[in-house]
């Protein structure tokens, strides 16, 4: 039977060393996790209280970019969805944007910033964006101390000659390159473009292009123009684009022709088109490029190849319209006409033949020889605008895509926002609105529940160093009982130093430990009652009864060891159960007062009651943060409080057993069997 029990209580340390284990390894791992997220947790300013990761994805999970790309402004498209305008300021000055290693500041410019309508386009310079891989930026804000730091100039490299965002009213395009090609014409604007605003265009109101020194085109150079679109119908010949030489003839016109775009480079008097594609349906936007480099021509649709020529860009050095043509305004050369006076004065006039034809003219007197005629117009372009870029170089396709994605209707697939990051969490931000909403009775509740909640976390913490050190004491005092061979007090014979067992000494640091253990204090009872029965000089034997009156008197012992393991297990309950009601109470104390104030009032206004509300519930969380912890602690102790006491209840077994083994009337006298070996 001993060795039954010994087993069953190897089984249960056991099983208590798998938990102790598994709990420890569940804690290093919390810690090493925290270890590892430490570096993320880095923040550039912390004078700025909100930060949001933006992910920028041409890898194969998003936009699946295979082509160079390399540094490109990305349009940020922030809307109520992704960004809290009410913690930024009124002007969007507090914006910042950083790179991915959260320590370098990226220049940035805003196109459009209104925290009224919550919407916001921002322009982000970012370096380096590799294609199939994902780059992050950090993006700041919540600082009401912040001053503005956009700077639209920085955010385009030199390469860039002309950015029109047509966000402007009643005033020329401004530039937002370096180069400052303002417009030299007003242009109609377009509300709700595909970026902001546009500008719309009717075939009669061009905007017209200076011809600055930077715009000046070399013969086979290197260009890039790129636009949104949306035409409005369907127009045979429509110049999108176009800038003609005049004296020379040549020209670059970009343009759609029944719906298909084309570029038609004119060189010497030869012109040069491309082939026509699929045409795209009238009041849809798509994304246009064309890109010039090595005496190729490509015409790029929505980011993808629509068509190509093999032509060589001519000198150009004039001004551009967009939405119109200008050989509508300039003929390609002159006409040469000759003057009648002169003609009629000179020398060399031809006379008038006898049947009335005219005489030939002399040979070194021959009429000019007309020019070329002149190139006919095309008609101009109807439809809006957006996002009009011109390049000196040939920008990689790649990039073309980029922007075809990255502003377009399918941004999501490119650039994905995380979710907000605070520099504090208990002092600012939400929380912070929250408390200062509570009212007095709500602080009344949740003062009752942190004493309610101090006083769960001391019982626990004595509870559980109490259990513990019992289940050491009883483990020492168990190991030492199982070594008595004849006689069950001598464990309890009060010796300072040391007690003779049969299996070797008794030191004094266990004698002081074993006799802070339960199972010693039950132990003591049960010698104390077999000395008490014995007199001097007789034979120590116990009758039935006797033994079953020490038994009864043991398990007295029992009742109170029970009642002292569960000493204060009775606050935990009250915890438990009493902690959420009285949250519940606070919350609806809460609710009632600020609908009562509502009613008083008479505004019924969302703003209003949300503080309230909010503020209502934090007596729920409160008395929730009470119950909770109490209730892990209190399943934890009881588990602890049942194994103890089921020890206790072993033992008093086993004890019983050994003192009817010991001390039967039919067991031999160990005095007599001494004294016979002696």
């Amino acid at each position: 039977m001993m060795m039954g029990w010994d087993k069953m209580r190897t089984v249960r340390r056991g099983a208590r060393r798998a938990v102790a284990n598994a709990t420890a390894t569940l804690v290093l791992a919390w810690v090493a996790a925290l270890a590892l997220s430490a570096p993320a947790q880095a923040w550039w300013n912390d004078e700025w209280q909100l930060r949001k990761k933006i992910t920028i994805d041409a890898s194969a999970t998003g936009a699946n970019i295979t082509d160079p790309i390399g540094t490109t402004p990305v349009l940020i498209r922030l809307h109520t969805g992704n960004f809290r305008f009410a913690s930024a300021k009124d002007d969007g000055s507090d914006l910042r944007f950083v790179a991915g290693d959260d320590k370098t500041p990226l220049k940035y410019h805003v196109e459009k910033y209104d925290s009224l309508l919550s919407e916001a386009l921002v322009w982000v310079a970012v370096p380096n964006v590799q294609p199939g891989a994902k780059a992050e930026v950090w993006l700041y804000y919540g600082n009401k101390k912040a001053v503005a730091a956009a700077d639209a100039k920085a955010t385009y490299d030199p390469d860039t000659l002309l950015v029109y965002h047509f966000n402007e009213r009643g005033t020329p395009s401004l530039d937002s390159s370096v180069w400052a090609n303002n417009a030299q014409s007003v242009g109609q604007p377009a509300e709700g473009a595909i970026i902001g605003n546009g500008v719309r265009l009717t075939g009669q109101n061009p905007v017209t292009l200076p011809a600055a020194p930077s715009l000046t085109q070399p013969a086979g150079g290197a260009f890039t123009w790129s636009a949104w679109i949306r035409p409005a119908a369907v127009q045979p010949n429509a110049a999108l684009y176009s800038r003609r030489d005049g004296a020379t003839g040549d020209g670059l016109v970009i343009g759609l022709d029944n719906g298909a775009p084309f570029v038609e480079v004119t060189n010497a008097g030869t012109a040069q088109r491309s082939g026509a594609g699929a045409p795209i349906a009238p009041g849809t936007w798509h994304h246009l490029a064309m890109i010039a480099n090595n005496g190729q021509v490509t015409l790029v649709l929505d980011g993808n190849p629509y068509a190509s020529v093999a032509a060589s860009l001519p000198a150009l050095n004039t001004v551009a319209l967009i939405g119109g043509d200008t050989a509508a305004t300039s003929s390609a050369a002159p006409i040469a006409q000759a003057d009648p006076s002169a003609a009629a004065q000179s020398p060399a006039a031809p006379a008038a033949d006898g049947d009335g034809t005219a005489a030939p003219a002399a040979d070194d007197a021959a009429a000019a020889a007309p020019a070329p005629a002149a190139v006919p117009a095309m008609a101009g372009f109807a439809g809006d605008v957006d996002e009009l870029q011109i390049a000196k170089i040939a920008r990689p396709a790649g990039l073309i895509k980029f922007a075809a994605i990255g502003q377009g209707p399918d941004t999501a697939k490119l650039i994905s926002f995380s979710v907000d990051e605070e520099t504090a969490s208990w002092l600012s931000g939400y929380f912070a609105v929250i408390l200062k909403s509570v009212t007095l009775d709500g602080w009344v509740v949740i003062g009752v529940l942190v004493i309610m909640a101090a006083l769960s976390w001391v019982v626990m913490v004595d509870r559980a160093g109490y259990l513990n050190r019992q289940a050491k004491a009883n483990a020492v005092f168990m190991t030492h009982f199982r070594e008595v061979a004849d006689d069950l007090t001598m464990l309890d014979r009060g010796e300072d130093a040391e007690v003779a067992t049969l299996g070797g000494r008794l030191s004094a640091a266990d004698a002081k430990a074993m006799k802070s253990s339960s199972l010693y204090r039950i132990y003591h009872i049960g010698a104390g009652e077999i000395r008490h029965r014995f007199r001097s000089g007789t034979a120590p034997v116990l009758s039935g009864a006797s033994i079953a009156a020490i038994r009864a008197a043991l398990d007295s012992g029992v009742v109170k060891e029970i009642q002292r393991l569960n000493r204060l297990m009775v606050v935990l309950t009250i915890a438990i159960s009493g902690g959420p009601f009285l949250g519940l109470l606070g919350t609806v104390v809460g609710v009632m007062i600020t609908f009562a104030a509502i009613a008083a009032s008479g505004d019924v206004n969302v703003n209003a009651i949300a503080p309230g509300i909010a503020a209502a519930l934090v007596a729920t969380v409160a008395g929730l943060g009470v119950a909770i912890p109490a209730l892990f602690g209190y399943n934890y102790l009881i588990s602890k409080i049942k194994d103890l006491t089921s020890d206790i209840q072993v033992f008093v077994d086993e004890f019983v057993t050994k003192m009817a083994e010991f001390y039967s009337a039919d067991r031999p006298d160990p005095t007599a069997h001494r004294m016979a070996a002696e």
